[in-house]
């Protein structure tokens, strides 16, 4: 399932403003909420939450006090699905330009997830015509995200 706040997160413009005051009180309630009821009702070990956008924000500022498109780096919440708990994976240079240690792609944290449902990550389907389609073409599981 996919849920989307519909608030518009690419702010090129008064992002602090913005995430201060409409975008980050929403998600922070939302989102704690939703892993702590399914931690309470026994659900966690079996449910991924996964909260991400489709690319990072630049480190620096622009001239709007706004942060554009930044595709070097991004971070991620991933909970549940026998994923470790309290766990930060990687971090980036000292000024967020890249990553520093224990680079992963959105392609391995793909085949993580789905290493974690039980689906093989290099499994290949076909389309209807008979094309194969590769789930993953470079993705590896990032052994050190599993519990």
């Amino acid at each position: 399932m996919t849920v989307s706040s519909g608030m518009g997160w690419d702010t090129h413009q008064k992002t602090f403003e913005t995430h201060k005051t409409r975008n980050q009180p929403g998600l922070d309630q939302v989102l704690s909420a939703l892993i702590r009821d399914l931690d309470q009702r026994g659900l966690l070990d079996s449910t991924i939450v996964m909260c991400a956008g489709e690319f990072g924000r630049t480190p620096k500022v622009n001239k709007n006090v706004g942060r554009d498109h930044w595709a070097r780096s991004m971070a991620i919440v991933l909970a549940g699905g026998g994923l470790k708990r309290g766990y930060v994976h990687g971090s980036t240079d000292s000024s967020g330009m890249a990553p520093a240690t224990d680079p992963c792609t959105p392609d391995d944290i793909g085949a993580t997830i789905f290493t974690q449902l039980g689906v093989n990550p290099n499994t290949e389907l076909q389309s209807p015509t008979g094309r194969p389609i590769q789930l993953f073409r470079e993705g590896k599981v990032v052994e050190k995200l599993i519990g």
